[in-house]
């Protein structure tokens, strides 16, 4: 197969495919949405109807997992710009309703720790945020993040290292300490 070529697969076949990594994709899409559930499930049900109409073609210069997730993050950035769009023509206030049973505290409490790690992880630039978001959640490697980020793997590589470094700075700053070291510090009779 040269490069560039589309990849012809049956619609079973891509459905297949989209199985096996329907819950990394997922996972990817809920990012996308900053955590909102609903709206990763219409993120990936109009990923995969773009997919499954042959709007958004696999060509196999890259795995299908990083080519689906470029796809979703592609598809996130327009769906964000559309609503911005929307946003600038009329300003519509939309008023969040209390929690009302104890199923809604639950979101509620999920929402804000969602809040919590999303502050912590809002301290990193944009592009360290992405990369180790698709390293340490999705199980890709570096290169193929670079691939779906769309930049050098050298640039990944730095956002990857320095995202780690910024995180464990923050975490160091708020009073989180690295169990291991905590338990060896204990045991000598430090803490």
């Amino acid at each position: 197969m040269s490069m560039g070529q589309i990849v012809e697969m049956t619609d079973a076949r891509m459905r297949q495919m989209l199985e096996q990594v329907h819950q990394d994709a997922f996972g990817w899409a809920l990012y996308w949405s900053r955590g909102d559930r609903e709206e990763a499930e219409e993120l990936l049900q109009d990923v995969y109807a773009r997919v499954l109409s042959q709007r958004a073609r696999f060509d196999g210069r890259s795995s299908f997992k990083t080519w689906l997730f470029t796809v979703i993050r592609r598809t996130a950035q327009r769906r964000r710009w559309l609503a911005w769009r929307r946003l600038q023509r009329n300003d519509p206030e939309v008023p969040e309703d209390p929690p009302q049973s104890p199923q809604q505290e639950v979101r509620l409490y999920r929402r804000e720790l969602r809040e919590q790690l999303e502050h912590i992880l809002g301290k990193l630039s944009p592009r360290q945020q992405e990369v180790l978001r698709l390293v340490f959640y999705h199980g890709l490697t570096i290169e193929e993040s670079a691939v779906i980020m769309n930049i050098s793997v050298g640039s990944a590589r730095t956002h990857y290292e320095r995202g780690k470094a910024r995180l464990a700075e923050i975490l160091r700053d708020m009073g989180w300490q690295d169990e291991g070291k905590r338990n060896r510090s204990s045991s000598m009779g430090l803490l």
